[in-house]
Order: C-alpha cells, then sequence, then structure tokens
C-alpha cells in the first residue's frame, strides 16, 4: 500500500511512523516547511496541495491529520478518488459532515476508518479481550477520567476556535472517553452533561462532565480536563463479579497499567492481578496494522464512520443541551 499523509503536525508525525506494511509517498500540509520537514524524515514527497495529493495515482490510502474543519471534507474528496481512508478522530465537528464521506466510499467502494487511537493501547485491548471473554461478568457501569492542562497561549490555539474545532475539551479528549464508553456499554440514551470554562479565557468549554446511560441501565461517568494539572488517563470498569482498572498512557500520562480484581465467593478483598507495560506505545502501528488487514479482507474497519456519528450526535446533544 501506498500512502499520502495529510496534514503533518504531531499527530501526521506520529502516522508517518506507524506504516509498517505500507511505504509513505507524500507528506502535504497548508505549511510548506511542515511538509518539508516531515518529507525529509520519512524520505518521501512534500507537498502543500492536499487536492492534488488525495488524487494522485501513486497513493492508495490517505492518512488525514488535519485540524477537525477539513478532515471531512480531505476524506470524502480522497474517498471519491478511489482511496482508503484513515480519518483522525474525531472525524469531524458534526456528524451530519461525515454523510459526504459515508456516500463517497460506498460508490467508490473503499474503506474508511476513524482514528480512535485509544483502543489500541495494549491495556485497553487487554481490557477488551477480559471483558469480551466475560471475566468481570455482566458490566454494570464504568468511570473515566482524562486530561492535561493546556500551556501558555493554550487559548489561542485552534482547539479555542469553535469554527475550527467544533467544541472544546468535549469533542476533544471528551470524544476518547465517549468511544471507549460506548465500546464497553454500548450506546446511551440518557444523558447529564456540565460543561465549563473554569480556567481558560475561552470560547469553548476546558472541562466536561458527563452521565450517561444505556437503555439496559448501564451508567458511564466521565471527565475530561483541560486543566488536569498533572496529566491524567483513568478508566475503571465494574461488572457484576470484578473490576477492570485503566491507568496511564506512556509518556506524561505515566506508565501504562492495568489491574485485575476478581470479586471471590465469600467478597472481601478481591483477588488482585496487575499488568504493566513499560515498553514504547505501540498503538498507532497495531491499529494502522488493523486497518490494513480490514483492506486486506474488505471488512468493515471498527471504529468506522457509523461509531464516529454516534459519538458526534451525541456530543452535539450536549452542545446544544447546554446552550442558555
Amino acid at each position: 500500500m501506498r500512502a499520502a499523509i495529510v496534514g503533518c503536525g504531531l499527530i501526521g508525525r506520529k502516522r508517518a511512523f506507524a506504516l509498517a506494511g505500507a511505504r509513505l509517498v507524500v507528506c502535504c500540509d497548508v505549511r510548506p516547511e511542515r511538509a518539508l520537514a516531515l518529507a525529509s524524515q520519512a524520505r518521501a514527497e512534500a507537498a502543500i496541495d492536499w487536492q492534488e495529493t488525495v488524487r494522485r495515482r501513486d497513493v492508495d490510502l490517505v492518512i488525514v491529520a488535519t485540524t477537525h474543519e477539513a478532515l471531512a471534507p480531505v476524506a470524502a474528496a480522497a474517498a471519491s478518488a478511489g482511496k482508503h481512508v484513515l480519518i483522525e478522530k474525531p472525524g469531524a465537528r458534526r456528524a451530519a459532515e461525515l454523510e459526504p464521506v459515508r456516500e463517497a466510499a460506498r460508490r467508490a467502494g473503499v474503506l474508511v476508518r476513524v482514528g480512535y487511537n485509544h483502543r489500541y493501547h495494549r491495556a485497553i485491548r487487554q481490557a477488551f479481550e477480559l471483558v469480551d471473554a466475560g471475566a468481570l461478568g455482566e458490566l454494570m457501569f464504568l468511570r473515566a477520567r482524562y486530561g492535561h492542562g493546556g500551556r501558555p497561549g493554550y487559548e489561542r490555539e485552534w482547539r479555542a476556535q469553535p469554527e475550527l474545532s467544533g467544541g472544546g475539551e468535549l469533542i476533544d479528549q471528551g470524544s476518547h472517553l465517549i468511544d471507549l464508553a460506548r465500546r464497553f456499554l454500548g450506546d446511551f440514551c440518557d444523558v447529564k452533561s456540565f460543561l465549563g470554562a473554569f480556567y481558560w479565557p475561552m470560547a469553548v468549554e476546558d472541562n466536561c462532565f458527563l452521565l450517561l446511560r444505556t437503555q439496559e441501565g448501564r451508567v458511564a461517568s466521565l471527565h475530561a480536563s483541560w486543566t488536569e494539572w498533572k496529566n491524567l488517563f483513568s478508566l475503571e470498569i465494574y461488572g457484576r463479579a470484578g473490576k477492570i482498572e485503566v491507568s496511564g498512557l506512556g509518556g506524561s500520562y505515566g506508565t501504562e497499567r492495568l489491574t485485575l480484581y476478581r470479586m471471590r465467593p465469600e467478597m472481601g478483598p478481591p483477588e488482585t492481578t496487575t499488568f504493566e507495560y513499560p515498553m514504547p506505545d505501540d498503538s498507532w502501528q497495531a491499529e494502522f496494522a488493523e486497518f490494513l488487514e480490514d483492506i486486506r479482507l474488505g471488512r468493515a474497519p471498527q471504529p468506522g464512520l457509523a461509531d464516529a456519528q454516534a459519538v458526534l450526535r451525541l456530543i452535539q446533544r450536549i452542545y446544544e443541551e447546554a446552550r442558555p
């Protein structure tokens, strides 16, 4: 597979060096210096015209890693040109923006994967395996927190501009938490939320507090924050037979760790097993390898456009209900 990357910022750079099984042909960015810097590192061509890039005959697959307002238009153009597409989360600013992507992919017979990369961290992968194998019994609820503290001038960056981002911390790190909660518990029908700009002088929220419930009564309590002064990732999944606790994402978020608590028949202190993953993060490689397998097998990617639209519809509902 021959790949192009549109958007050569932090995520584009991560993607460029996680393409095992594919060859990077071109790096495209509206800022020429970023395209040239990544292209020189990755031994690829540099470009500034994304429309020309996605139509290139020597490209089979396009990775879209732009700011949010450009994700769907670039992905739709790439799919229309007959390219498979890996589009960064959240995929768009609103669910409706992904309809042209869905239609273009259907017409061209190509696959689109949405880059909810956190599903591929080692501890999360193990959590999926344990839950799917029934290690926790019937699931009851989960609790998750995710955040960082920003940096000087954060209120002037693109994520603080709703016309570019589509929202604040809810659509940023909050969308990761919603995606994971949906994967474990299912779709949510009841929503309670509180959003606020507690610290940063922004037009968007820097914290979101969510309480979500499925039709079956499973509950997710989620908090995403841009005022988490020590970077944090924490996910706790509760079943009738035990609990899984995942913490850390590597780097500044701390060592990835999963602890499994199995309830004993007599209850009391649970049987506890802890797994640590101090090795380098391989989630980007694992995610891309699965997309190549999707393409080889012709199977629908998960997460795909339907997953991204479900997350975005929930986010849009929360924003609408939060308006005065």
